[in-house]
């Protein structure tokens, strides 16, 4: 007879599913956090394992380091790293408390004249980095470091005076992007579909589709994207990676997403069926960035295959 009280087993995913297979890639190769994120996800595990795991990289001064992005080797905070951790804590529904008002000091000690956040700050010198990431003072004000960071913060409700400069940063950058580098694109995303004011975000997501479509950043031909060249884009900012390719689903991530409306009901279906056959055979999904360390590929397959698992699911995909 079972304990009253007793925790629920966790699930069992159907055998040979993406999920089983994904399962096992995990505790074969993902760091600790990795592996309560999977679990919270996908096998009922709790929430507090995965904060626990989450604090190993937390510092003083309320940011985060550690490698907890692995592109930004050693201890010392950096943005990357600080919003990494909140997308942590929005997944599990932690998002907010002294806990969330600490990053958000961070957050102003690092932040630019104009209010917002760099790629990277100096105190990175000196500790290995992915080739792609400059180390130098002064960086400017970034629209992949700052507006993920602000998104998470108004979706969850949190209200800091960071924000509101920060806010106004996104706002201006996004309106003024015309020939935009995919990234910038799924940036704005995630600030657009969670910023307050949804007349204003949707007006904006609309430009921002036509240009998506109208300049090619998105792969629609999902089965044949593995054999067309990239087209070219405006070149990012010092500080990040300028490879990679953007299908429908990569700015889509969920069907309730502002971007989702960029695209028909086929394109989205050739994208996830994509996304869901790039699963390998030992389970896991590859890593999109450029492999500058052996070490580094290891650390992000685990990230790219939750995060796929999660935009399948969301997309109404069968997983396991």
């Amino acid at each position: 007879m079972a304990e009253t009280g007793a925790s629920p087993l966790p699930p069992t995913p159907t055998a040979h599913s993406p999920l089983f297979r994904a399962e096992h890639f995990v505790w074969l190769t993902a760091r600790v956090l990795e592996q309560r994120l999977f679990a919270y996800h996908f096998l009922n595990g709790g929430a507090d394992p995965v904060e626990t795991a989450l604090d190993a990289y937390r510092n003083e001064d309320g940011g985060y380091g550690h490698a907890l992005e692995p592109d930004l080797r050693g201890p010392v905070s950096q943005p990357p790293h600080t919003g990494h951790a909140l997308g942590v804590l929005d997944a599990i529904g932690r998002c907010g408390g002294q806990r969330v008002e600490r990053v958000c000091r961070y957050l102003t000690s690092v932040s630019t004249a104009d209010g917002a956040l760099p790629p990277v700050g100096p105190g990175q010198r000196g500790y290995p980095t992915a080739p792609s990431v400059p180390v130098v003072d002064n960086l400017p004000s970034d629209l992949l470091a700052t507006a993920p960071v602000v998104g998470l913060l108004h979706r969850n409700e949190v209200w800091h005076a960071w924000l509101f400069r920060a806010t106004d940063f996104c706002w201006r950058t996004v309106e003024a992007l015309e020939r935009p580098h995919p990234r910038e694109i799924t940036a704005a995303v995630a600030f657009l579909d969670a910023v307050p004011d949804r007349p204003r975000a949707a007006a904006l997501a609309d430009r921002l589709g036509r240009l998506v479509r109208e300049q090619r950043l998105a792969t629609l031909d999902a089965d044949r994207s593995a054999d067309q060249p990239v087209p070219p884009h405006q070149p990012l900012a010092p500080g990040h990676d300028p490879a990679g390719r953007h299908l429908p689903h990569d700015f889509a991530r969920t069907p309730d997403s502002l971007a989702r409306a960029w695209f028909t009901d086929d394109e989205m279906t050739r994208s996830l069926d994509f996304l869901a056959a790039r699963q390998q055979e030992d389970g896991g999904w590859p890593a999109r960035h450029v492999r500058w360390a052996p070490g580094i590929t290891l650390e992000t397959r685990p990230m790219v295959t939750i995060e796929a698992l999660r935009t399948l699911r969301a997309h109404g995909r069968h997983v396991g």
